[in-house]
């Protein structure tokens, strides 16, 4: 499964290389190509995340990638580990102080 995940993950890298700066796509709204990046950054990261926890490997997201994801999609996030963050942002996780989500949605395109 994981297998899958990487070849996806090439994918979306040779679509953002191959895309000008000024392509629009539409995502659960619209998106820039940097937008259009990083949510598929950010689908890799937390599906993966799903998976390992389904198969019951302990995997966190990486912190330089989170770390990205979040300023890119959640310019509005809480301080804290930015993998946990983004787990809490999205559903997946606790923050210490903070009510779990149970909705949510990134900013995918920049005014």
């Amino acid at each position: 499964m994981l297998t899958v995940v990487r070849a996806c993950a090439g994918l979306l890298a040779a679509a953002v290389d191959t895309t000008g700066s000024d392509a629009r796509a539409w995502h659960w709204g619209p998106c820039d190509p940097a937008g259009f990046a990083a949510m598929g950054v950010a689908e890799t990261l937390l599906h993966t995340y799903d998976i390992t926890v389904g198969l019951g490997v302990p995997w966190q997201p990486p912190q330089p990638s989170s770390s990205m994801v979040l300023r890119r999609l959640f310019p509005d996030a809480p301080d804290g580990p930015a993998p946990d963050v983004l787990l809490w942002l999205t559903g997946r996780g606790e923050l210490p102080g903070r009510a779990r989500r149970t909705s949510w949605s990134w900013r995918a395109a920049v005014d």
